[in-house]
């Protein structure tokens, strides 16, 4: 049973939570509103404009997986400082107007920095949360991820139709220098260093120092269950163009964060209490059952009921499955764990939406949508597989 008399929010839990929160805000605004940049500064091509959107992935992958590697010798605190000051100085070369080029060389740094920074924070709110409430903490600690997810590209599509491009440049600077104040507050993780021993140093190479083997089952799982996410993100103006939903697709990822918002709570501390599969399996129902209510959704209502579901859906998945990475690891490898979840979970949303844009032509966008609820069906059963009947808790549900 959970243990609510251990504190879970501290300063430390909602500081660590709010720098989270500004960078995935950042990057998500910058996801939205660099290709349109791309062609009207530099009068890119489409594959560059998408380059432009795609190589900021590129760049959160070798950061994280260079990260985890490190954080146990340098310092959690240490990195998620010292990727924050990266952060915020290579969001400003933004403002350096030099060509398609260097835009693309901009995207791939900036986005290692938040590669390196939210492997950071994830690795530092699994040291701060009690063992014993950490499927709930890292379910509260998530719903930042959700928020940044939701009202960046919000954000982004409402600010570019008002403002200047190095407007939006300048908010996502000030945002990241606000990020990088608010990290001196936090306190050196409660788990040492590890001292860089001649053991170690002869394993620099060794596959274990950049995955975490323990986590690379769930990884599975997330790479394939972030596709639908992908997909919306991606594609889902399209198919609201074509079935005259803009309106409505507008709002759609405001009312999946509220969704996540309410269902978050509950679905945290059931993970600690009776089981991830008590948690995973309706979620992974609820995803498939929102994936194909988009693909019905003639009307704004049904696009938005859709949203609500998808919400308490993958919304949870994501959080529950980083949760089980971490559970599934020793402390002091928590930043491995973490690294290795975001790089799966990065790797669906990054190079998704290429493949997935490879057949819409031959399927149609309604039909993209079904078959992606089939793919989060296989995801479940790739979950039972892999994890699910393995799960202590079961037998209890």
């Amino acid at each position: 049973m959970s243990n609510t008399n251990e504190k879970l929010w501290t300063k430390d839990f909602i500081m660590v939570s709010i720098t989270n929160f500004i960078v995935l805000l950042i990057f998500y605004l910058l996801m939205v509103t660099t290709s349109s940049f791309a062609v009207n500064e530099y009068h890119a091509t489409a594959s560059q404009a998408g380059l432009a959107t795609g190589i900021y992935i590129v760049g959160t992958l070798i950061g994280r997986l260079f990260t985890g590697r490190y954080i146990a010798t340098v310092g959690v605190k240490k990195i998620v400082v010292l990727g924050l000051i990266a952060f915020t100085c290579t969001t400003g070369l933004y403002f350096v107007h030099a060509g398609i080029t260097f835009l693309l060389i901009s995207r791939l740094i900036n986005g290692m920095a938040a590669g390196i920074t939210s492997t950071a924070t994830g690795t530092l709110v699994a040291q701060i949360v009690p063992m014993s409430r950490k499927g709930e903490g890292i379910g509260y600690f998530s719903m930042s991820t959700t928020l940044g997810t939701a009202i960046g590209p919000f954000l982004g599509i409402f600010l570019a139709r008002f403002v200047s491009y190095n407007m939006i440049f300048f908010i996502c600077v000030i945002l990241a220098a606000l990020a990088l104040i608010i990290s001196f507050t936090l306190k050196p993780s409660a788990v040492k260093p590890v001292a860089k021993g001649k053991e170690q140093t002869k394993q620099s190479f060794s596959f274990k120092n950049y995955i975490e083997p323990n986590a690379i089952a769930i990884a599975i799982v997330t790479f394939f269950m972030s596709f639908g996410y992908a997909a919306l993100l991606s594609f889902l103006t399209f198919f609201a163009e074509e079935r005259h939903l803009i309106t409505a697709a507008s709002f759609f990822f405001l009312v999946y964060a509220i969704a996540v918002l309410l269902t978050r709570p509950f679905s945290g501390r059931f993970m600690d209490t009776k089981g991830s599969n008590f948690v995973m399996i309706p979620c992974f129902i609820l995803f498939a059952i929102g994936l194909f209510l988009v693909s019905a959704a003639h009307t704004g209502g049904l696009l938005l009921v859709a949203a609500a579901i998808v919400g308490a859906g993958y919304g949870n998945l994501q959080s529950g499955a980083q949760a089980i990475a971490i559970k599934l690891t020793p402390p002091e490898r928590s930043g491995l764990a973490t690294s290795t979840f975001f790089i799966a979970l990065d790797a669906g949303l990054g190079f998704g939406p290429s493949i997935l844009g490879a057949i819409e032509p031959a399927i149609g966008y309604g039909n993209l949508f079904i078959t992606l609820g089939f793919i989060t069906i296989f995801s479940l059963a790739l979950y039972i597989v892999l994890h699910g009947r393995k799960d202590k808790k079961l037998i209890q549900i």
